[in-house]
This record gives C-alpha cells, structure tokens and sequence, in this order.
C-alpha cells in the first residue's frame, strides 16, 4: 500500500469520526473541510467532495446538497466503521481505545 492509499483511508476515518461528533451525525462540506487540517488532513474541497461521494456510495455517509452545498449525514453502518465494529476497505480501521 502507497502513503498516499494511507492519507485517504485515514481521512476518511476521520470524516467518519466528525460526522459521529456532529449535532444530528451531519456536516456540510465547508465544516468539514475547515476542520480536517486539525487532524493532518489539509486537502482541497475537490478532494473532499471525491472522499464524500465515496463514503456515500459504500453506504458509510448519505450525500445530500442543498443550495448546492453538500451535506453528509453518518449512517448506523458508517457509525459501526467509525468505532472499529465494521470494516471496510479503503476506510483505516481505528485503533483500540481510539
């Protein structure tokens, strides 16, 4: 696996874990993209909007846009992943305790 495999699945890790802090398990991509350089992730809202749209399609976060913002909202699946119950490939699995 390549560092730069590593980055991705440790943000979206991380995203998992922002959207399980957030009031009602959403955030908007402005939120999550001003918060994500705190944990070692500066990346562009393209990029972001990439890993959103994947967490999406594997069932983890559910995509929506209003006023053409995106907002994620965490699913129980995505919850599981987050706290190391589930795991899926191309997300990191946390470790124990984490």
């Amino acid at each position: 696996m390549t560092f730069a495999q590593h980055l991705t699945e440790d943000r979206r890790l991380v995203i998992l874990r922002l959207l399980e802090q957030a009031p009602d398990y959403c955030g908007n991509a402005y939120l999550l993209h001003s918060a994500l350089p705190d944990f070692g992730h500066s990346v562009g809202l393209d990029r972001l909007q990439t890993d959103l749209a994947w967490l999406d399609e594997q069932g983890l976060a559910k995509l929506t846009t209003v006023a053409g913002v995106s907002i994620a909202q965490l699913t129980p699946r995505g919850a599981d992943v987050a706290h190391g119950r589930a795991t899926v490939p191309g997300v990191k699995r946390p470790l124990p305790g984490a």
